[in-house]
């Protein structure tokens, strides 16, 4: 299975410091955001990964290569100075992502989700994990039903980790352009053909530079085999 990696992001909220550095190269630990994820896709077993990129995306090709010193192989999918968010990002790499299952991972995460849990699932059209609503996120995004189905307005709502696994069809007919994945998903959620899981461990959002240093004070990653 082929892993996306999300990092074409603007990454406004935390200015001034993407003013001349794209957000998944800002560092914590000694290490790029994003080659923490890197590892971690790697460890799994997700070797093959696609990487978009936007604002100051040529750095990240620069940084990290071909992936061979990380044990992945990576191929990158440009969009321009101002990019295609989410949807479109995905809909413009999917050449190189192939007509099977992929993983897609928000590069402005920090984690210890156990990536390898997802590897062998075959969701109908996405499967998505949920974690507790986080204190900046409190009205949560979806719901899970008693069979793992993916719902909106249940009780119980947690919020979008931005991990998830998205079949091509998901995509189907879509051309190329800037277009959101929420409203996608909403429309799969509606009919039942999006599962889910919830994950109560260490979820991150880096969005600002309050949070990078929040979680550059928790010495994280704590779990030293996640280490580079």
């Amino acid at each position: 299975m082929k892993a996306m990696i999300l990092a074409a992001g603007r990454g406004e909220r935390m200015r001034p410091l993407t003013d001349h550095t794209p957000k998944p190269l800002l560092k914590v630990a000694g290490h790029a955001l994003i080659e923490h994820t890197i590892s971690q896709l790697v460890a799994a077993g997700f070797a093959d990964i696609v990487i978009n990129h936007a604002h100051l995306g040529q750095q990240i090709v620069d940084y990290l290569g071909d992936g061979q010193r990380y044990g992945a192989s990576i191929q990158y999918s440009p969009e321009g100075e101002l990019g295609l968010e989410t949807a479109g990002g995905i809909i413009n790499a999917l050449p190189l992502l192939g007509e099977d299952v992929f993983l897609v991972v928000n590069a402005d995460i920090a984690t210890d989700f156990p990536y390898a849990q997802l590897k062998n699932l075959a969701p109908d059209l996405a499967h998505l994990v949920l974690i507790d609503n986080p204190a900046h996120h409190l009205q949560g995004d979806f719901g899970l039903d008693d069979l793992g189905r993916v719902r909106e307005h249940l009780s119980e709502q947690f919020t979008f980790s931005g991990i998830g696994l998205y079949h091509p069809d998901l995509f189907k007919g879509l051309a190329v352009g800037s277009r959101k994945l929420g409203p996608l998903l909403r429309t799969a959620i509606a009919v039942g053909r999006v599962t889910g899981q919830q994950f109560s461990g260490f979820w991150m959002d880096i969005g600002t530079p309050e949070r990078l240093q929040a979680l550059e004070a928790l010495n994280w990653p704590v779990n030293k085999a996640m280490q580079l």
